[in-house]
C-alpha cells in the first residue's frame, strides 16, 4: 500500500507576511550598507533624479534636516508619500494575495499628481546641475 505524505502548507497571510518582511529586510540593509542602487549612477556616474533620497531620509530620520535637503530637497515631500503608498500596497497584498490598492487609490487626480512630482522632479534633477540645492549628488 502506498503512502501519500502530504506535507504541512504554511498559512498563505503567514507566507505574504514573511515575503513582505523579506522585501522590507533587504530594502533595509541596502540603506544601512549605504549599496549603490541606482543603476544610471552606477553605470554613467551620472546621479538620476532620484539620487540622493535614500541618503536624505537616512539624515532626516537622525534628525538633520539640513543634510538632507542638501542630498536631496524633494526627500521630505517624496518619500513619506512614497513610504506610504508602499505600506498600503504591502497591507494590501498581506490581506487580500493581491494589491487592491489601486481600486481605492486611483482617478485622474492621481495621475496629474504623479505627473506632477515627475516633472518637479526633473526640474529639480536639472536645476542640481546648475548648482541649485547645492549641485547634483554625490555619486
Amino acid at each position: 500500500m502506498e503512502s501519500h505524505r502530504t506535507t504541512p502548507r504554511l498559512n498563505p497571510k503567514l507566507r505574504r507576511i514573511g515575503i513582505v518582511a523579506l522585501v522590507a529586510a533587504a530594502m533595509a540593509a541596502a540603506a544601512y550598507f549605504e549599496l549603490a542602487l541606482c543603476p544610471m549612477a552606477v553605470v554613467t556616474g551620472v546621479p538620476c533624479p532620484g539620487c540622493g533620497m535614500t541618503r536624505a531620509t537616512l539624515s532626516a530620520l537622525h534628525g538633520d534636516f539640513a543634510t538632507a535637503f542638501r542630498y536631496h530637497p524633494l526627500a521630505l515631500l517624496i518619500v513619506p508619500l512614497f513610504a506610504t503608498y508602499a505600506v498600503a500596497h504591502a497591507v494590501s497584498y498581506i490581506r487580500h494575495g493581491v494589491s487592491q490598492i489601486d481600486k481605492i487609490v486611483s482617478g485622474k487626480w492621481v495621475d496629474r499628481l504623479l505627473i506632477l512630482f515627475i516633472v518637479v522632479m526633473i526640474g529639480v534633477w536639472v536645476a542640481r546641475f546648475f548648482g541649485a540645492f547645492g549641485g547634483p549628488a554625490p555619486v
